[in-house]
C-alpha cells in the first residue's frame, strides 16, 4: 500500500547588512529529493500534499508516495533545494546555484497488511473475508 510523504517548505526572506549595506535575500524551494530508506528515491518540484488536500482516498498513489516491498524499519528523509535572490535596495537579482537543506531523518516502520475484496462492508457483514 502506498505511504504518502509530504514535505512542507516555503519561501524565506532574510534581511541583514553586508559591509554596512542593507541586503535582503530570498530563498525559494524549487526541488525536493525524497529518500525512502530502501534505496528508492523520487525528485519532485513540490513537497507533495496530503490525501485529503488532493481529494484522494487514503492509500492511493501520489507523486510523492512510495510502496515498501518488505516489512522492516526504514530511515526516510528529504532534501529541499532552494534558489536564492538578493536585493540591495534596487530590486531582486538571482544568485547562481542552489542551496540544499537536508530535513531530519524519520523512521518508518512497515508492518504486514492483508486486503481482500468483499461484497459488503465489514459493518454490514463482520464475518466476511478481510474483516
Amino acid at each position: 500500500m502506498p505511504t504518502n510523504f509530504v514535505a512542507a517548505a516555503s519561501a524565506h526572506t532574510r534581511a541583514g547588512a553586508l559591509f554596512g549595506i542593507p541586503v535582503t535575500v530570498r530563498f525559494t524551494p524549487v526541488g525536493f529529493d525524497f529518500r525512502y530508506g530502501d534505496g528508492d528515491t523520487t525528485t519532485t518540484t513540490t513537497g507533495g500534499q496530503t490525501w485529503s488536500a488532493l481529494g484522494q482516498a487514503t492509500f492511493t498513489p501520489t507523486a510523492t508516495s512510495h510502496i515498501y516491498r518488505e516489512r522492516g524499519t526504514y530511515d526516510a528523509s528529504v532534501t529541499v533545494r532552494y534558489t536564492a535572490e538578493v536585493d540591495l535596495g534596487t530590486g531582486w537579482f538571482p544568485v547562481e546555484g542552489q542551496l540544499s537543506i537536508d530535513g531530519p531523518t524519520q523512521q518508518i516502520r512497515i508492518f504486514e497488511a492483508h486486503t481482500a475484496l468483499v461484497a459488503r462492508t465489514c459493518v454490514e457483514q463482520p464475518a466476511a473475508p478481510g474483516c
